[in-house]
């Protein structure tokens, strides 16, 4: 009787492992009761996930795939898993739960439905963290909400060219490695609609280029902390070369592990 009852028990785990697979990625059972959601203060020893969101409805950067790449190295190198999608529907509270960082890279247009948006405030006021790159900022004009979390809005750029950058924040994890200057080449935003809240870390010198509208305080990038979650955000990452410099790669890292909390 014990061996007919262990046979069966052993084809119900079987048929369940084979049938419901998606539904274990999704949740285990830590006891009779209690659901397990991804959570960093839950799991300390777990490998934090980043969802990395490439689509674009409007102008599309050479620079995503590189970047999509340079991500996926730095992940294997700190410890991090990066899943890249395009597909909005990954908006949904049951697929959110598996990140703690939802990193939209150089994203244009409206990417996102009203639902998927809901889910993301969501997302964000339980404690969720949200970077952008570059054309994050030239993303979802007519959501006021995003307009806040992002920082800015993207205005105008001149042609690309090289500008010295000022580090008003030294001691942040994306900017510690930098002298007190740093000049580099890329394609540099004029913002509008730039949220008052949100910490400077980097200013463009208007000065040393050509094409500047934002004045003497002229941010390109920032963080603060935002409805419950965090916010990091760079205007860097328009070129490909840019996704192999050190400074730069070393910066969207200190991004990642401030978003992070590690």
């Amino acid at each position: 009787m014990n061996i007919v009852l262990k046979s069966s028990l052993i084809l119900t785990l079987v048929a369940c492992t084979s049938c419901g697979s998606s539904k274990i990625d999704q949740q285990v059972v830590l006891n009779d009761t209690e659901p397990f959601k991804v959570s960093m203060s839950k799991v300390k020893n777990a490998t934090p996930q980043i969802l990395v969101f490439t689509k674009t409805a409007g102008y599309r950067h050479k620079s995503i795939d590189k970047g999509v790449e340079t991500l996926k190295e730095l992940g294997v190198l700190h410890n991090f898993g990066i899943t890249q999608t395009e597909d909005s529907l990954a908006f949904s509270t049951a697929n959110l739960k598996k990140y703690q960082l939802v990193l939209f890279l150089s994203t244009t247009g409206d990417v996102l439905g009203s639902d998927q948006q809901k889910v993301f405030e969501k997302y964000i006021a339980d404690g969720g963290s949200f970077l952008g790159v570059h054309a994050a900022t030239d993303t979802e004009y007519e959501w006021p909400w995003y307009n806040k979390l992002v920082g800015a809005y993207f205005e105008s750029h001149p042609e690309q060219q090289e500008a010295v950058l000022t580090v008003s924040m030294p001691n942040h994890q994306s900017t510690a490695h930098l002298d007190s200057t740093w000049t580099h080449f890329d394609e540099w935003y004029n913002f509008k609609n730039l949220n008052p809240e949100v910490q400077v870390l980097l200013k463009l010198d208007e000065r040393s280029y050509v094409g500047g509208k934002n004045g003497d305080q002229h941010p390109i990038a920032w963080f603060h902390e935002f409805g419950g979650g965090r916010s990091f955000y760079t205007g860097l990452g328009h070129t490909v070369e840019a996704y192999d410099d050190p400074d730069f790669r070393q910066h969207l890292l200190g991004g990642i592990l401030w978003c992070l909390k590690k």
